[in-house]
């Protein structure tokens, strides 16, 4: 193998984090922001790039930084060695309610696609890139656009999700039709691609957008119920206007009762 192999436990139920138990020399690399806590023992660096190999040489960080910019994350990543003789311990946490999956990427031919800001932490070696799409509509109008996050190598690799998470494994030709931003990854083998909703009714009044996702098999899908984009909408919606009034939605009354309570000046 040419990731370190690290154990694990997954703790939690609606906000879990994950920790992991490092031998001596052995590494993990995490996204800047979702570290917990770690035991004394264990030292941080900072690495430019995906921090996938030392030996990448100058062009090669600064190409593998470039790529991580793409996806809107940091030009930096962490990462957390065990510097002592004994196991060590080092936690991440979900930045929001969800789920944490594991990936044995050996499990899926050393390659799994998933949305840009699902990666959470990885085994050393691991490689963080980016996977483009070839397809114009695709990348238009299928909710993730041109890039997705691209995790490769033969060790572990953690992605977060929102919500509840299913497993859905597609036999050859099999089709899966989703919510655009409800895809959390898919491994190597799946097809993606958008589909029209089709219908004027569906179109003007339908509420669920124009595209469907639709993932063809043969291959793992992972789906989450809350994307972390519907969830801040839902919040944005409710939030207090500028007066400081709500906007009564959990009110019997609703627009009435801020009527009635003078929220309303002539």
């Amino acid at each position: 193998m040419t990731a370190h192999e690290i154990d694990y436990k997954i703790i939690g139920e609606e906000m879990q984090y994950v920790e992991i138990e490092l031998d001596p020399q052995e590494g993990v690399i995490a996204e800047a922001g979702s570290f917990m806590m770690m035991d004394d023992g264990i030292k941080m660096d900072t690495i430019f790039g995906d921090g996938s190999a030392k030996d990448q040489g100058v062009l090669g960080k600064i190409f593998g930084a470039g790529k991580r910019l793409l996806t809107g994350e940091s030009l930096f990543m962490t990462a957390f060695y065990n510097q002592v003789s004994g196991k060590k311990r080092v936690s991440f946490a979900s930045p929001y309610p969800g789920k944490i999956i594991p990936l044995d990427l050996t499990n899926y031919g050393g390659k799994f696609i998933c949305q840009k800001d699902a990666f959470l932490c990885a085994a050393k070696g691991v490689s963080i890139g980016i996977e483009f799409s070839r397809k114009l509509g695709r990348g238009l109008f299928g909710g993730e656009g041109f890039i997705m996050q691209k995790l490769e190598g033969d060790g572990m690799a953690f992605v977060h999700a929102g919500g509840t998470t299913a497993r859905k494994e597609l036999q050859v030709g099999e089709k899966l039709k989703i919510d655009t931003g409800c895809i959390i990854g898919f491994s190597k083998g799946i097809n993606y691609d958008i589909e029209f909703v089709g219908g004027i009714k569906n179109t003007i009044f339908g509420g669920e957008g124009l595209f469907f996702a639709t993932l063809t098999g043969p291959g793992v899908v992972y789906v989450q119920s809350l994307p972390f984009s519907r969830l801040a909408n839902r919040v944005l919606a409710l939030a207090p206007r500028a007066g400081g009034k709500s906007k009564g939605e959990g009110s019997i009354l609703g627009g009435l009762g801020d009527f009635l309570d003078g929220d309303n000046n002539f």
